[in-house]
């Protein structure tokens, strides 16, 4: 995780997850994308609930795992929530248009991104989620470029986010 910035919290609940999802959404721009790591039940889908209902969306936002792409316009922000578990070839990418829509109007989440490092933007900001056995999760954000680096600077400036800087 070199060159870049990283900080960490832990939530013990989903609510506290989507909580500090929900201080993200503000400092969201188009064409951000976020990627988010975790096992599979580590709270990445949880996440996105928390953004999506901070940016206004009333939609129900499930897991996108056998729709690749689930798009949600009516918030502040187009948001688009990918899952790439299903994909086996880089070229699927073209099919579900992923390249058009990270580069899109909206922010981006994408889940499963570690199957094709090589197809990740330049920029983006990685959030790796892990779970221990009592459910509490520990959420460690990294920037990858410099609209991320500012992305997550503003993010851990909010008091409500309580991110923590760390050194890993």
């Amino acid at each position: 995780m070199a060159n870049g910035l990283t900080y960490l919290r832990n939530t013990t609940t989903p609510e506290a997850t989507k909580q500090l999802a929900s201080t993200l959404a503000p400092y969201l721009r188009a064409g951000d994308v976020v990627v988010l790591n975790g096992d599979l039940g580590a709270g990445k889908t949880q996440f996105v609930q928390g953004v999506a209902a901070a940016l206004g969306v009333r939609a129900a936002v499930t897991s996108p795992t056998f729709n690749i792409l689930l798009e949600y316009h009516e918030g502040a922000l187009p948001l688009y929530h990918f899952d790439l578990y299903r994909l086996d070839e880089p070229s699927q990418l073209d099919d579900i248009d992923y390249f058009g829509v990270i580069d899109g109007d909206g922010a981006s989440f994408v889940e499963w991104a570690e199957k094709f490092p090589d197809e990740l933007p330049y920029d983006y900001l990685e959030i790796t989620i892990t779970a221990d056995e009592r459910g509490t999760r520990r959420v460690v954000a990294h920037s990858y470029g410099s609209r991320s680096r500012q992305l997550l600077c503003v993010w851990a400036n909010d008091s409500k986010a309580r991110l923590g800087k760390t050194q890993l």
